[in-house]
Formats: structure tokens, C-alpha cells, sequence
């Protein structure tokens, strides 16, 4: 009797001793920080495209707004009236009506002026793009330290017991940038 109370107390010693529940939990835990990789490139995925969707239209509003005030400039600047064409009504209305253009023109740069955000914008972007490539980093970190230390668990007495013998545990593959070009971070063109 007193033989299967001292098997009782140390069976679940000499279980947990194997890995029974540490080799699950360091699975489950490099599968978590796998996901959390995923999970960084699909925000990578979504959020770069609509970054610099608007970016471009940002700059594409404030682009129309500044070929605008250049074209009425050049065309106010064409417009020459002499001393001797002051008596002329069409050359003085042509003269009047080009400044007027580059009035009007100025007059709006100057209303849009506290809206321009494409620099803003562009900062943002820029921001975004090294907060997102950080994030991907350390989430790949993140699972390649999982994957080690479970890979160290399977491998390592007493745990490799169980993992062989219940789990039939494999090692897992970190992180590697096979790709070409996978060590880039994607381009962004405008």
C-alpha cells in the first residue's frame, strides 16, 4: 500500500519531469508567435497600399492647386503693356484680366495653405513604413526565440522523453528569408 502511495506521489513528479505539459506550452507558444509574424504582414499588406493612396491624393489636390497658380503666372506674365498701349481698352482689359487670373489662383494656394498636408502626409507614410517594417522585425524575433526554446525542450533531458514519446515531437523551423529580395522592405513609388 504504502509502494503505490509513494507511485501515486511520484508519477505526476517524474510526468511533469518529461514534458508532459511544458513541451505543449512552448509548442502552443512558438505557433502564438507565428501567427503574430502573419498578423504583421497582413497589416504590412493592408496598410502600406492605402497609405500611399493617400498620399497621392494629397498631393495630387495640392499639385492641381500649384500648376494652377504657374500657369495664371505664366500667363500674367505674357501679358506686357507699354506706356504706349495705356490708351488701348483690349490690351489694358487682356492685362487686367491675366492678373486677375494669378489674383484668383493666389487666392486659392492661400485658402488651401492650412490644408496642404502632402509634406504631413509624406512624413506620415515614411513613419508608418519604419514602424510597420519594426514591427514585422521583432514579430519574426519573437518567433524565431519561441521556436529555439521549444526546439531546445524537445532536445534536452528530461523533456525530450516526452516529447518523443507523447507527442512525437518534431523540431520547428525558424524564420529565414529565402526569397529573394525578401530582405528588402517593398518598395513605394508614386
Amino acid at each position: 500500500m504504502k509502494s503505490l502511495r509513494t507511485v501515486a506521489f511520484l508519477a505526476p513528479l517524474a510526468l511533469a519531469g518529461c514534458g508532459v505539459n511544458s513541451v505543449p506550452t512552448a509548442e502552443e507558444n512558438a505557433k502564438a508567435r507565428w501567427a503574430d509574424v502573419q498578423n504583421q504582414y497582413q497589416r504590412r499588406a493592408d496598410l502600406i497600399p492605402n497609405l500611399v493612396a493617400t498620399v497621392k491624393g494629397a498631393g495630387a489636390q495640392e499639385k492641381d492647386i500649384l500648376v494652377q497658380v504657374t500657369n495664371a503666372r505664366a500667363s500674367a506674365n505674357q501679358i506686357k503693356v507699354s506706356g504706349d498701349e495705356l490708351t488701348d481698352p483690349a490690351k489694358m482689359q487682356a492685362y487686367q484680366t491675366a492678373q486677375n487670373g494669378l489674383s484668383l489662383s493666389l487666392q486659392r494656394l492661400q485658402e488651401a495653405y492650412p490644408e496642404l498636408k502632402s509634406q504631413a502626409n509624406y512624413t506620415t507614410l515614411m513613419s508608418q513604413l519604419e514602424g510597420t517594417e519594426n514591427r514585422v522585425t521583432i514579430a519574426r524575433n519573437d518567433y524565431n526565440t519561441a521556436v529555439q526554446q521549444y526546439n531546445t525542450r524537445i532536445r534536452t533531458f528530461p523533456d525530450a522523453i516526452g516529447a518523443k514519446i507523447f507527442y512525437g515531437a518534431k523540431p520547428m523551423v525558424p524564420f529565414q528569408a529565402t526569397t529573394p529580395g525578401s530582405e528588402a522592405a517593398p518598395k513605394v513609388s508614386f
